[in-house]
């Protein structure tokens, strides 16, 4: 069952809350990244997203929590299929986050184009493929825009989009079940809102996925 909802926009620190909330002992998280270790996941989201808490309990059975993409996007089905859960809106400075997901969009599009695949690479792009038109789906509901991701969204568009998400959360939400938060807060606003205790003597998780290789996009 899911207990804590990530609402926030891919590049806002959702690989860092994924680590955080393992810590912590909500885990598994599910995150983009889950896709990439375990592709067979993408079967659950097909052929189309849930419409109620039994097939999103499918969707993330074995997982207590979720963040990124897919998952962040349906923030609002999945806090009404889970009253009990608390939601974590990360957030950052606009600019810099559109200049981080232009960046790793850019980086996955390239690394498609360049890289000769394995047999086993090729079979999962072709898993893959299977979830890229929901993917595609999210990114122009969420820009207003097509062809993404080989058509991106404007700073003006993206910064836009990124502020009107972030208001459309904390309006949906009560102060007691939403917590807005920057990775670089630490542990302490992340533990408070989750009823736990700071992890003694242990640095924050900082985790950047646009440093590792990246192999697949939107």
């Amino acid at each position: 069952m899911i207990e804590v909802i990530g609402a926030g926009l891919p590049r806002t620190g959702t690989l860092s809350l994924k680590g955080a909330l393992e810590r912590l002992g909500f885990g598994p998280c599910f995150h983009m990244e889950e896709l990439r270790a375990h592709p067979e996941l993408v079967d659950r989201w097909l052929p189309d997203t849930p419409a109620t808490r039994e097939g999103w309990e499918r969707v993330f059975a074995g997982y207590r929590s979720c963040a990124d993409w897919p998952a962040s996007f349906f923030w609002r089905p999945l806090a009404e299929a889970f009253p009990e859960a608390k939601v974590i809106l990360t957030v950052r400075d606009p600019r810099s986050w559109y200049d981080s997901f232009r960046a790793m969009i850019r980086l996955r599009v390239a690394t498609m184009a360049a890289v000769a695949p394995s047999p086993e690479e090729l079979a999962f792009r072709t898993r893959f493929a299977r979830i890229q038109p929901l993917l595609r789906r999210i990114a122009g509901e969420t820009f207003c825009v097509g062809g993404f991701p080989y058509r991106m969204p404007s700073r003006k568009q993206a910064t836009a989009a990124f502020e009107r998400h972030a208001q459309a959360v904390a309006d949906a939400l009560p102060p007691d079940r939403l917590l807005v938060f920057d990775v670089r807060e630490g542990w302490g606003p992340l533990c408070a809102f989750l009823g736990v205790a700071v992890p003694p003597a242990e640095p924050f998780p900082r985790l950047n996925e646009l440093k590792a290789r990246c192999r697949t996009g939107p």
